[in-house]
């Protein structure tokens, strides 16, 4: 039992855990649970130049394989092992198989810069990694990082200090082995993006990881015919979390494309009759600007569309609907840290702009900037088995953060008078100006209101004597064109005063991360390069 964070409300799917997965480590989840045939489809892989399909008998069969490869190897339990490989199903393969043997998988945007890279490698104590040096050749260079002692290539292909995968697999038999493990050991390690600062290690267990797969099987579970799609990084909890564990868990079939491409990912859906498409807001911004797609491709299929991971606007999500209205759109909030802790609330449409209900088995409260909990507005602190245990060797920001088993979110939120929850924005993202705090989202969803803006990115810059005000970087639809001071006075006479942006920047792209969420420090820097200090108007006369 994860007592800090089971407190003394019921939990049915914690139960769940320890009846259906005896030996408690999530690398065997599928199998643990699977009701499937052998012969029903599990994957399509169209990350390589020939799409291959994967059944649960494949799947299970290459995830074997691949522990007998590990094992052959060398690696032991407790040894972590990081993953640097783009979307393929390798990067499920191997994150399962690791956690079979006990090893702890280390999961590596491998876009991220070099000294963030390293930093990755030697913080999490990696001693192996395997890699896609074509896809990224810059992590060729991690092979001096002391302590690394398994380097292998994907492709075989590499510098003489790196080893061949598909040679290392030729000739080793599969290997059935499924260590027990405890409900708090340690499963893998994410890492987060590092926007203020170098990433930090999460340190997420086997237990509280079940516990989030059981619990989305109980209250939400898929029926079998149902399939996902997967073009966010598989090293992002959006496509892990959110598609791939709980289709696979329902028995159901996921398309992985290898990255996202709007028009692309529309002809896939169509393609591949997906059912479901979860994603960044971003995602969906630029789907919106394929109108003849939309128009032209069969979705019949297609009932759910959902967003998460950033700030979504409501206009964003109206549009959505408008131009897919026989599918539903929901609005989800989720951390790496803690989960999906947001559902809707059956039976009862869910307010556009809200993220849904507290969900079923979690703990929520909202604390006020004084400490106080309110009923109503606040930071969103959260309890459930899911909880992160640590910051892996941040001991003083891991007790900064948690609490009893609670998690201090950093995000502000408001509630309705039915229990719906509001995200307004993260706490860090809030400014001042002249003595108004602003949200991003705020602005943001503003300016979205505008027919002719695809996509926006609201910033604050100093301010010579507000401190600081919003400038805003928009993108026009395809075909449109937009001045400036008509955006301004769009928000003039649309909204309240200090969400006036004080600048605005017309662009041909808006600036992501890899995970494909708005990139604010760059959209920032450029503003910032563009108007430098804002200036108050002149006053004539």
């Amino acid at each position: 039992m994860h007592e800090s964070a089971a407190g003394a409300i019921e939990r049915p799917a914690l139960k769940k855990v320890a009846e259906l997965h005896p030996t408690l480590n999530l690398g065997n989840f599928i199998e643990a649970t699977r009701t499937v045939p052998d012969t029903a489809i599990a994957l399509i892989d169209l990350t390589e130049r020939d799409p291959k399909t994967l059944t649960y008998g494949d799947l299970e069969r290459e995830i074997r394989l691949c522990v007998g490869a590990f094992r052959a190897l060398g690696v032991k339990r407790g040894a972590r092992f990081a993953l640097a490989l783009p979307n393929c199903r390798l990067f499920l393969i191997g994150f399962l198989a690791l956690m079979r043997i006990g090893a702890i998988p280390v999961f590596i945007n491998s876009h991220l810069s070099n000294d963030a890279l390293r930093h990755i490698v030697t913080d999490s104590g990696s001693e192996g990694l395997l890699a896609d040096l074509e896809d990224a050749p810059p992590l060729a260079l991690l092979a001096s990082v002391p302590g690394l002692r398994w380097r292998l290539s994907r492709s075989g292909s590499g510098p003489e200090s790196w080893h061949s995968w598909p040679a290392v697999l030729d000739g080793v038999s599969p290997d059935d082995t499924v260590e027990t493990v405890g409900f708090d050991d340690q499963a893998f390690q994410p890492y987060t993006a590092g926007s203020t600062g170098m990433p930090k290690g999460i340190v997420l267990t086997h237990g509280g990881m079940l516990w989030g797969i059981e619990h989305s099987q109980m209250y939400y579970p898929p029926s079998v015919d149902e399939r996902g799609i997967v073009a966010a990084p598989m090293f992002h909890k959006n496509a892990m979390r959110g598609v791939i564990k709980p289709m696979l868990r329902g028995g159901c079939s996921v398309v992985i494309l290898p990255g996202f491409e709007p028009r692309q990912f529309l002809e896939t859906m169509s393609k591949y009759r997906v059912t479901s498409s979860g994603g960044v807001p971003a995602m969906y911004a630029d789907i919106l600007r394929e109108e003849d797609l939309i128009r032209s491709l069969d979705f019949s299929a297609l009932h759910l569309l959902s967003m998460g991971s950033s700030s979504v606007p409501a206009e964003l999500s109206a549009r959505l609907a408008r131009a897919f209205p026989h599918v539903g759109v929901k609005e989800s909030y989720g951390m790496t840290e803690v989960g999906g802790p947001t559902r809707p609330l059956t039976g009862v449409p869910t307010p556009l702009g809200s993220v849904g209900v507290i969900a079923p088995e979690y703990e929520a409260k909202l604390v006020d900037d004084a400490g106080n909990e309110n009923a109503m507005a606040g930071e969103l602190h959260l309890r459930a088995p899911y909880v992160l245990k640590a910051y892996a060797g941040l001991p003083e920001i891991t007790a900064a953060r948690i609490y009893d088993g609670w998690l201090r979110t950093g995000d502000k939120f408001r509630k309705d008078e039915q229990g719906f929850f509001y995200f307004i924005g993260r706490a860090d993202d809030m400014f001042s100006c002249g003595g108004e705090n602003i949200y991003p989202k705020e602005v943001e969803n503003l300016i979205l209101k505008l027919p002719d803006i695809s996509d926006a990115i609201v910033v604050p810059l100093p301010h010579e004597t507000k401190s600081f005000a919003p400038t805003a970087m928009v993108l026009p639809r395809p075909g449109s064109h937009v001045e400036p001071k008509a955006i301004q006075d769009f928000c003039a006479s649309n909204g309240p005063a200090f969400a006036i942006p004080r600048a605005v920047l017309v662009v041909k792209e808006i600036p992501r991360t890899s995970a494909g969420k708005p990139d604010r420090k760059a959209a920032q820097a450029l503003l910032s390069k563009t108007f430098g200090t804002l200036k108050s108007p002149s006053r004539k006369g």
